[in-house]
């Protein structure tokens, strides 16, 4: 079980400008040696708008990097945080700009595909949260035309959302492609003071990864166990729809330079938890 247990790319790097998540520019190759060393078997790959085709992700010589590193540190990716679809979501651009957009979502998925990965979340909060029913509309219309395109590729797209248990399940059951599923974020569900109980029977079967987090309610990220997630619950209904997915550390960010030890210490939590399903 402990090898199913990833991390999001820099939460092993110093913070960049602040802020809790972003490309490691100056430390992702580093990444990876510290995750081999660590004993980080999965690390999701992170994609944000700036500088979009500057990551390595998106470059020839960058893909051949990473397939190198990868084998050299047995370290897989098999996802990829799309932030730069909440940072620039195409089902609120102008038709123009929307042609644009989705270009780029093709050729991210394309250069996914080169390195292996096989699931795409994309986040539909903070700014990339769906605000009325024609942005819905154009988002699962807009990716319905690349579905076939997609399942070439092998690659599927996970949808992180704030909408409720039932609004979310008609949202995903909309596309009727096994293609498109659900991201399930702890700490988002637990912030926004969801029932994981309720969550699971609405839409469980839909559930392709997983981002191990801690929230408040209505609040930030926190420590694993300092806030509002029933984290025995989650594992329990995970273990009883027999989840067999990649559980990824999202988790708080260190307030001091060592980046390691709280992610090992995660890890050590979520895998306590995880063990627990034995007794479920």
């Amino acid at each position: 079980m402990k090898d199913k247990i990833g991390f999001i790319q820099g939460r092993l790097s110093p913070i960049v400008n602040g802020m809790i998540q972003a490309f490691p520019w100056d430390n992702w190759q580093q990444e990876f040696f510290d995750a081999h060393s660590l004993d980080f078997k999965l690390m999701e790959w992170t994609l944000d708008q700036n500088k979009l085709y500057k990551n390595p992700l998106m470059l020839p010589e960058g893909q051949k990097a990473i397939k190198s590193l990868s084998q050299k540190f047995s370290l897989t990716i098999p996802s990829l945080t799309g932030d730069c679809f909440m940072q620039a979501p195409f089902w609120k651009a102008s038709k123009i700009l929307r042609f644009e957009l989705l270009n780029d979502f093709r050729n991210i998925t394309q250069a996914s595909k080169e390195i292996g990965i096989s699931i795409i979340v994309i986040p539909l909060v903070d700014n990339g949260k769906l605000e009325n029913k024609e942005q819905e509309d154009i988002l699962i219309n807009s990716l319905m035309d690349y579905s076939e395109f997609l399942k070439k590729l092998n690659i599927r797209i996970a949808f992180e959302s704030d909408y409720g248990p039932h609004e979310l399940a008609t949202f995903i059951e909309r596309f009727g492609d096994e293609t498109f599923g659900i991201n399930y974020d702890i700490g988002n569900s637990a912030a926004l003071g969801y029932d994981p109980k309720e969550e699971f029977d609405s839409y469980c079967e839909y559930i392709l990864n997983v981002h191990i987090k801690d929230r408040k309610l209505h609040g930030t990220t926190v420590p694993l166990g300092a806030g509002s997630a029933n984290f025995l619950e989650v594992f329990r209904c995970l273990s009883k729809m027999k989840y067999d997915g990649n559980y990824i550390l999202q988790t708080a960010r260190s307030d001091t330079s060592d980046h390691h030890s709280p992610l090992v210490s995660y890890r050590e939590i979520a895998l306590e938890w995880l063990l627990m399903k034995n007794y479920y």
